[in-house]
């Protein structure tokens, strides 16, 4: 049986330690509302030098992908299903409810990625596999109304719903067209029902 080493059980802590700071410090410099923080400044906020950043991860994009992993993970297990049964009304409050409360989570971390998606491919495919995941929740959620359509209107109806409820249409209700919370929230539920409601 090996025996373990002291000294390399620590260092290894520290590292760990150091690695985790430094991806808290970038995860707080965009929820500041820093979608782009340089590594000096990223690395001033964990305390720690430049080149210590860089030892720990290659290059921003790099950093960036394991704070968004991190991010990700945590938000992700606060979410519970919602039930598919139940009348429209309640399942579109429901799902609204979710969903804000999630986009205003993850709203600057979402921005930051856009910024880098086109350039770091890693962080382009994660992207484009959470955006598939909440269209297929939001097509679960409202089975009911969308199933029964012919299949060229199923199919509409269902692009359209998942640009409806996107983070794209949320930011362009909070912060392009500067709405409240509680006003986004009520516009934005209006033209989720005019998708499924539609004749």
């Amino acid at each position: 049986m090996a025996l373990k080493n002291p000294a390399l059980d620590g260092r290894a802590a520290r590292a760990e330690r150091t690695r985790d700071a430094v991806v808290d410090a970038l995860l707080e410099l965009i929820e500041n509302g820093q979608l782009q923080p340089p590594a000096q400044l990223v690395a001033e906020r964990a305390g720690v030098s430049l080149r210590i950043v860089y030892h720990h991860f290659e290059d921003q994009a790099r950093l960036f992908a394991v704070a968004a992993a991190r991010h990700s993970e945590k938000v992700l297990s606060d979410i519970a299903p919602l039930p598919t049964d139940g009348p429209l009304e309640a399942r579109l409050d429901a799902f609204v409810d979710q969903r804000a409360r999630l986009y205003q989570r993850i709203f600057n971390m979402r921005r930051a990625a856009r910024l880098i998606e086109h350039t770091v491919p890693l962080v382009g495919d994660t992207l484009a596999l959470v955006r598939a995941y909440k269209r297929e929740m939001a097509a679960q959620l409202f089975a009911r109304e969308l199933d029964p359509l012919p299949p060229g209107v199923r199919k509409d109806r269902l692009a359209a719903l998942g640009a409806v409820t996107s983070l794209n249409t949320w930011e362009s209700l909070r912060a392009h067209q500067g709405l409240s919370v509680e006003d986004a929230r009520r516009v934005w539920r209006r033209l989720i029902a005019c998708v499924l409601k539609e004749e």
